[in-house]
């Protein structure tokens, strides 16, 4: 399965996981299905092994997209398809916010934004110790960059010269109530980074081409901090730009539209 492929499953599995166990975050979901599809068909990973000590770790810091990383595992082999069929229900291993607790593929439980950031920079100064080759990634939201832990951490790997760590900010540009520039603007983000010292390169969140190209550029002796340009809900009509699909899921009319949309 090619990366288009498998954004495509991904958002498909969104919409109907979200819709049977009634959880929220359908649009934060969509947002990043490109970019995690391109992540799991250039990352090494390693889906009858997830603990490979060679493999490349990933965190979702924005751990309320959780159905979209749960997605992209089941369709890369780490677990059965069919558990998604259990999302945020009674009993379920899958919980709404992403958790690694008998779930194979993912490293650590997120939610309480702000944290993951912080947990890759550790990852990644241990592996630059040890001398091990592995790659950490982390995606942030935009609204999660108001929380002053994540530039400890861009403060941090910019120190420790964290070559091995790439940041990617799925910058849609909407958080809870309302858009990320009203609630607390994050402009100029780019020029931030860039004096925190690291490499930033702005890109299309939804193009698969600019993904790849961006994750491969040498970033020096620096951390990468990629600016992912996205739509929140994206791929479906009705959805997209909308802060209504942080909060609600498609009920059966919905459902049928959005699958339709994707292709169903």
């Amino acid at each position: 399965m090619n990366s288009q492929q498998l954004a495509k499953s991904v958002r498909k599995h969104v919409v109907q996981m979200t819709s049977a166990g009634g959880s929220s975050h359908v649009g934060s979901a969509l947002s990043i299905a490109d970019l995690l599809a391109v992540l799991y068909t250039t990352m090494n990973v390693y889906p009858d092994d997830p603990s490979n000590s060679k493999r490349d770790r990933f965190i979702l810091s924005k751990g309320h997209a959780g159905a979209a990383v749960y997605a992209v595992l089941a369709e890369s082999g780490f677990f059965p398809v069919e558990w998604l069929k259990t999302h945020y229900q009674d009993g379920s291993l899958l919980s709404g916010h992403v958790s690694h607790k008998g779930i194979p593929g993912v490293e650590f439980s997120t939610g309480s934004l702000g944290h993951g950031l912080s947990v890759a920079a550790g990852m990644s100064l241990a592996a630059k110790r040890k001398n091990e080759t592995f790659q950490t990634y982390a995606v942030l939201s935009d609204g999660e960059l108001d929380e002053g832990s994540n530039w400890e951490a861009i403060l941090f790997a910019a120190h420790h010269k964290l070559a091995n760590l790439t940041a990617i900010v799925d910058y849609n540009k909407l958080q809870s109530l309302r858009s990320t520039e009203l609630t607390l603007a994050l402009e100029p983000l780019v020029d931030k980074l860039q004096a925190f010292g690291w490499q930033v390169i702005e890109m299309d969140g939804h193009d698969h081409e600019d993904i790849k190209k961006s994750l491969a550029a040498d970033s020096g002796e620096k951390p990468k901090f990629l600016v992912a340009h996205t739509t929140k809900g994206k791929g479906v009509s009705f959805m997209e730009n909308e802060v209504l699909w942080h909060y609600r899921s498609a009920d059966k009319v919905e459902l049928a539209l959005a699958l339709e949309e994707l292709g169903e």
